[in-house]
Parts: structure tokens; sequence; C-alpha cells
């Protein structure tokens, strides 16, 4: 196990040699320095018993979680996805930057129609100069909750990981289950104008662990030998919760976040949100015996009804006495919200990077909830949100409305009435961002509903402040940009004050989901390099499906390598 990217080429060599054989059509794209890695994906329904109930719920191959794919950097992943199930499907491959293949992204509505009951459709993408834990999930409804799995990128054959090689490597997927089917469960939260209901129970890799009914046996292991080092990738695929993660007695040193090397820091837990990936070296240097490995609720929004019961996996050693107690892991209270700060003030890109000292296009976004006007009919069953209101979540206080054919494509093609080009880069109104609000109706926030895109010149480095707002609660919100990375070069809590903020413009973290702090902001800067629309939202689903999300559209640029290719052949169609 010592040269694990090595060992790992002969390993998909073969499977190359051996594996697919597909007819693949030709466009324009980035070049590709590495292989090619051919995978097949059904779409298929699979009956799973746990938590002493039984239902059908949507896979990918049977398998929950679904399949891993594996790839070294620049090797270029082609990925056939057929559909198998009366559900429409898209798949995402979360933090790939999808340079030159913006068609490929996967979020529905936003890039691509869904693949329909009995389509298909073939991914295509590079991973261009990014190596690291990755993950790819399904983006349309709330299929998510069951339909993802891991993306693992090594290092090119003879590049050695920037610390010792762990003895061996373990994926862990952090996820949450409910006993209802989850596309009722959209549909019922939509029409309640309500919150959803609560998981039934957190998942480490597909299992809820002892603390649940039914699942004494229903839990993950990792067999260690003592004294050996082990590289954990930290997965979060949850639905609509961030959490905690700890292992008992042990403690974590993070070398990697959102698949980009980080100065190695040590911790006794870490909190993940929707969409987060993280990677840490443990050492099994404790007495023989079974240790838990804890996945705990993270909850900083006030008033918000959620599971408390940790999911356990085990992390036992050779030797340990069978069927003994497992030490319990220690997990922060549930609104820890220093433990949170604590690690993010932790994470540093590994070395001094090039971060943009100029700016072109300084942004100002307000993020958070929203409560509409109820005008329904039947309030007691269309109205259960805040004083009888109907839930909403908006950026700058527009909540965005997912339209009925590709984005990308009517950009592409230039239909009209899909979209505007007006989203505004700073609020409509500045106030009190965290104790006030934009008005004084309470039970009527007046956001405005709409399909608005945020246009970008290429090559412009762009600033964009994220600012919670406390107008129904303030909360940690994990915000994911597709189609980039981007440095977060600072946060801190209240209002932000450009007077009184702190940069860090030597090493910050390269991510691709941040946590904007619970009545706080966040600072990152890119640059629009990447022509194509691109999705940028809250990775709570229910806030998604809310409306707290926009698109960025980044112009062609000039080169051969800086304008959309054009769209694949298979694209499929609303």
């Amino acid at each position: 196990m010592a040269n694990l990217p090595t060992s790992f080429t002969i390993v998909l060599s073969f499977l190359f040699i051996y594996g697919y054989n597909y007819n693949v059509h030709v466009m324009a794209q980035w070049p590709s320095g590495g292989s090619t890695r051919f995978y097949d994906f059904k779409v298929q329904t699979k009956r799973v018993t746990k938590l002493c109930s039984t239902k059908d719920m949507v896979t990918i191959n049977g398998k929950f979680p679904g399949p891993s794919v594996y790839a070294q950097e620049d090797d270029r992943i082609i990925v056939n996805v057929t559909n198998e199930t009366p559900f429409n499907i898209t798949i995402h491959w979360h933090g790939v930057r999808q340079k030159l293949s913006c068609w490929f992204d996967g979020p529905s509505y936003i890039t691509q129609c869904p693949i329909q009951a009995g389509q298909s459709f073939t991914y295509e993408f590079t991973m261009v100069k990014q190596k690291g834990t990755f993950f790819w999930h399904a983006h349309v409804s709330w299929l998510r909750a069951t339909v993802y799995g891991a993306l693992i990128v090594y290092p090119k054959a003879g590049v050695p990981y920037p610390f010792k090689a762990p003895y061996e490597e373990h994926t862990l997927i952090l996820g949450e289950y409910w006993l209802q089917d989850v596309v009722q469960l959209e549909r019922a939260t939509a029409a309640s104008g309500g919150p959803p209901t609560p998981t039934n129970a957190y998942t480490i890799n597909g299992h809820p662990g002892p603390n649940y009914n039914c699942s004494n046996n229903d839990v993950y292991q990792i067999d260690v030998v003592s004294g050996k080092t082990y590289l954990l990738r930290l997965i979060h695929a949850g639905l609509n919760m961030e959490n905690f993660f700890a292992i008992a007695n042990h403690r974590l040193t993070i070398v990697e976040a959102d698949a980009e090397y980080t100065k190695p820091f040590t911790t006794d837990r870490v909190m993940l949100g929707p969409g987060q990936t993280m990677s840490v070296l443990v050492t099994a240097e404790q007495s023989p015996g079974k240790y838990s490995m804890a996945m705990g609720p993270y909850m900083s929004a006030k008033g918000v009804k959620f599971q408390n019961i940790s999911s356990i996996a085990y992390f036992q050693y050779s030797g340990a006495v069978p069927n003994s107690l497992s030490l319990p892991a220690k997990l922060p209270c549930f609104n820890d919200n220093l433990a949170v700060k604590t690690v993010m003030d932790g994470l540093r890109s590994l070395n001094p990077v090039n971060v943009s000292r100029q700016i072109d296009t300084d942004l100002f976004v307000t993020i958070g909830l929203n409560v509409q006007k109820c005008h329904s009919k039947t309030p007691k069953q269309n109205c259960q949100g805040l004083n009888n209101g109907v839930m909403a979540a908006s950026m700058n206080n527009i909540s965005f409305v997912k339209p009925k054919i590709s984005l990308l494509e009517a950009y592409y093609k230039k239909i009209n009435g899909s979209f505007t080009e007006d989203f505004p880069g700073v609020p409509l109104k500045f106030y009190d961002f965290v104790n006030g609000a934009p008005n004084n109706v309470p039970n009527n926030t007046q956001a405005l509903n709409g399909t608005k895109a945020l246009v970008l010149e290429y090559g412009a480095r762009v600033q964009l402040i994220m600012q919670d707002t406390g107008t129904v609660t303030t909360e940690n919100h994990p915000i994911h940009l597709h189609g980039y990375s981007f440095y977060v070069v600072g946060y801190g809590t209240g209002n932000y004050n450009p007077k009184t903020a702190n940069f860090n413009l030597v090493d910050p973290p390269y991510m691709n989901t941040i946590g904007v702090p619970v009545g706080g902001w966040a600072a990152i800067r890119f640059v629009a390099d990447n022509p194509g629309v691109w999705f940028m939202h809250c990775h709570l689903d229910v806030h998604q499906s809310w409306g707290l999300g926009t698109v960025l559209v980044v112009k062609n640029g000039k080169g051969d390598l800086e304008i959309l290719p054009h769209p694949p052949a298979d694209l499929p169609q609303c």
C-alpha cells in the first residue's frame, strides 16, 4: 500500500483495456493529458430495508451509496447514464471545474434538461489539473438523498502525496435517510409552505449504526492495525443537515479540503456541510479496542426541528476483544459555532498562492430565508411557514425560479424569455442584515421571484462578499459555485465592513463550497475564465428549492480554449 497513486495506475489501466467500449462523439474539448476512464451508470430502483421498514428507492447500478469513480489527474472521464426509472435524473460531478465542458456539469434546467425515463446521456469531462476527493450526485428534485457516490482522483503516476503515504485509504460518505420516499417528501414540503420533515437517520456509507431501531448490524466498520496511519476521505452527501464528525480518542489531521491540499491541521473533530469534502489522517495509536466514529448534527438556525441521534461506525483494532463495547466519540453541542470556526481558522492552502489583488467585478450578495404572504384558499394545508406564511429563500432578496428549459441551451441558442440578465451585484436595499429586516411586514419579507442571471466578462477578476441575514433566522449556509473553485480570502461575524475586515491573501484555502458563517460573512475571489452558465446555490436542498440560488453567465473569451463548445449530440430535451 506504500505507493497508492502508482499501484492504482495499474488497476485503472486494466479497467481501461478490458473495460467498456463506447462509440464516443467528438467535440471541442480541453486537451486531455492522461488516460480515458469509462463508466456505465444504470439508474435503477432498489428495494431497501432499514430502520425496521422497507421501501423502493432510486440508486445507481442498484448500489447505495453508488459506485465509486476512480481516475488520475488530467484523465478524461466518460460516464454513460441510462435511466431505467420513471423519475427524471441528472448527475452533477461536484467540485469538477468542467473546463470547457459546461454541458456536462449536470444541474437540471441549468446546464441540461433531465434524462427522462428510458433515455440515456453520456457525460464527458477532463480532470484538468485536479486531484483529490470529489463526489457525484443527482441534481434533480431531492433524489440526491440516495443517488450519490465518490469520485476519487489520484495524483499522476510517480507523484507522491505531500504527506507521508498512508497504510490504507478509506472513503466515508455522510448521508441522511428518510423512511418516506424523497420525491414525495419534496412535493409534500413544497405543498405545505413549511419546513421539511427531519431525516429519520444519519448514515455513514449508507449505514445508520446501532443508535437507531433495527440497526445493530447495519453499521460500517474499518479494521485497523496498531501503529498504522490511515487516510479517511470524508464526503458530505446529506440533503438538509450539516454535521460534526469525530473518532473516539483519536485526533484528525486535515490534509485536504474540497479536493485541494492544505497545510496539516490537527483537531479533535470536523464539521462538514452538504457538498463539502475533507481528507484526514488518523493514526491507530490507542490501546486495541473498538472506537466509535460518530456523525452528529450541527444546527445553527433557531427554531428548526432536526434529528439529534448520532450515526455510529466503528474504527476497530486488530486484536480487539470480539463483540466488545465501543468507546463513545465526543461530539460538540449541536449549536457550537466556535467549534466550526476553529476548524475553518485552521484551513490554509499548502503553499503560498497567487490571489488577485486587483478586482474588476466587486459583488455583494445577501443570503438567507424569507417568508412570503399566504395566498392559498387552504392556508392550513399550504401556509405552514412562519407566521402562517410560505417559506422562501433568496440571494439579494430575489428567490430564484428554475426555468422550464436548460438555461445554458437558452443562452447558447439565444432563446429569449427563459431568463433575464439583471441579477443585481449589490442588495436592492441596505440595512442591518444580521439583526434587522428589509421592511416592517412581519409575515411578508417581499422577496422578488425571478430567473435572473449575473453576467461576467471573460477573464474578470471577481470578488464576492456573501452576507448572511437574520430576516427569519441567521444560519450557516454551505454555498456551492459550479464550474469554479475560489479562494476564501476572509470571513467573520456580523455585518461585513470593508474597513475592519481581515483578508488572507497569502495562503487562503481554495474551495468550491463555503459555509457562510451564521450571522456573518465570507469573501471569495476567483477569475472568470471558464465560459458557460454556472449555478451558485445553497447546498441545503430545502433552501435551494425555496430559491436560494442564482446563475453566473461567463462570456466567451477570444482564444481557442476560451470559447464554450457546441452542445453534445445526445443532450436531453425537455
